[in-house]
């Protein structure tokens, strides 16, 4: 299993595959969408050519909206644009790593106590499920459908607690520690330990222990930082000194 994902994530970035646009929606945020994921993914990793006129013919569009997207990616620090020479995928910022972190931390203390207050039961059952789901794609090996459900599972709370524009910008912040966790997820026994955190905050939220949510919720978001050192070590070109 480690090693499926670790060959993921230290491999040479598959070409820029074509992507189908919804047309009848705007294109720059969808080629944002797309890029940020596969960035965040490391589908796209640290130090990839991004020749605009090649991600064009991908997305089928013009330049014009990959620029558009290009700019917002180089506002989250996710790329890096040079003018009239290259735009090349960022490496991870630990700096901005943490301070998405802190933020991520802040925020979701507080909704987890929102939502312990409130201890509604199709709430709790909704998120269980996701953990369910979370445990089988980790079971099978699936690495992109268990960090779907990560997201899901924080993204339900969120809007529970009616603070969805809170979750939006976490995520909007967040590139660089999400990459971070994603080469992270490997790890010995990291992937059941999401899902063990995961448990621990339902289970507070069902029993209305506010001050058990939240001590919960910063258990569950201390890990990844603590082993910086050792991301780094595996992977020495992807992060930032």
């Amino acid at each position: 299993m480690s090693t499926a994902t670790t060959t993921l994530v230290t491999s040479a970035a598959p070409a820029l595959r074509a992507q189908r646009l919804d047309r009848s929606r705007h294109a720059a945020p969808q080629v944002l969408d797309h890029l940020r994921a596969r960035i965040v993914a490391l589908d796209l990793p640290p130090g990839m050519l991004l020749p605009r006129a090649d991600l064009a013919a991908s997305f089928g569009v013009s330049q014009t909206p990959v620029r558009d997207a290009l700019m917002r990616l180089e506002e989250e620090g996710l790329v890096e644009i040079f003018p009239q020479h290259k735009t090349v995928v960022s490496r991870i910022d630990i700096a901005q790593a943490r301070q998405a972190h802190f933020l991520r931390r802040a925020v979701e203390l507080e909704v987890a106590r929102t939502l312990a207050t409130m201890a509604s039961a199709p709430l709790v059952e909704r998120l269980r499920a996701t953990i369910a789901e979370q445990r089988a794609a980790l079971a099978g090996g699936d690495y992109d459908v268990f960090v779907a459900c990560d997201q899901s599972f924080h993204r339900q709370m969120y809007e529970a607690a009616e603070v969805p524009g809170l979750w939006d910008e976490v995520r909007r912040r967040s590139g660089h520690i999400d990459r971070l966790r994603r080469l992270h997820l490997p790890a010995e026994g990291k992937g059941e330990a999401i899902l063990r955190d995961h448990a621990r905050i339902v289970d507070a939220i069902a029993k209305r222990q506010p001050d058990v949510a939240q001590q919960r919720v910063r258990e569950h978001l201390s890990g990844t930082l603590l082993h910086v050192d050792a991301i780094r070590a595996r992977h020495p070109d992807y992060l930032t000194r």
